[in-house]
């Protein structure tokens, strides 16, 4: 009888996995079977395909920066201020990654921002309007 009565508890444990697995099988399953289409929401019907041809490709490498520094000026307009989250998303070791933050404030392309708050001080990155501008041209 007693048995019985906690069988919700077994029913909880196996419901909190189930509920962060499934979204995510859910969305492999939809990126498997879309296909890359261009085009508005507003005209579904029409749907053209993205060629997957070398010269596309080509395209594609041409508009990516191409050193570090480039990149990492382009996470900061992006919208990106906190040193640990810039280094998990470009993939570089703390010293290249500072060397490089060290070589952008001193052209001027970004400043650092100390702000205090709740936890402690807080330092935030922010790209200057000629960073900004040489990462548009």
């Amino acid at each position: 009888m007693a048995d019985d009565n906690l069988l919700w508890i077994y029913l909880i444990f196996l419901i909190i996995p189930l509920s962060r697995i499934i979204p995510r099988l859910i969305k492999k399953w939809k990126s498997n079977n879309t296909t890359k289409t261009l085009g508005s929401e507003r005209t579904p019907h029409i749907k053209t395909t993205i060629p997957e041809t070398r010269e596309f490709a080509d395209i594609q490498n041409k508009s990516s920066p191409k050193t570090d520094e480039m990149k990492v000026l382009g996470e900061l307009v992006q919208g990106t201020k906190n040193f640990e989250i810039l280094q998990k998303k470009l993939e570089l070791d703390s010293e290249a990654l500072n060397s490089i933050l060290e070589g952008l404030e001193n052209k001027k392309l970004m400043r650092v921002q100390q702000k205090q708050g709740i936890l402690g001080q807080k330092i935030e990155l922010y790209p200057t309007e000629e960073g900004i501008k040489k990462y548009y041209s």
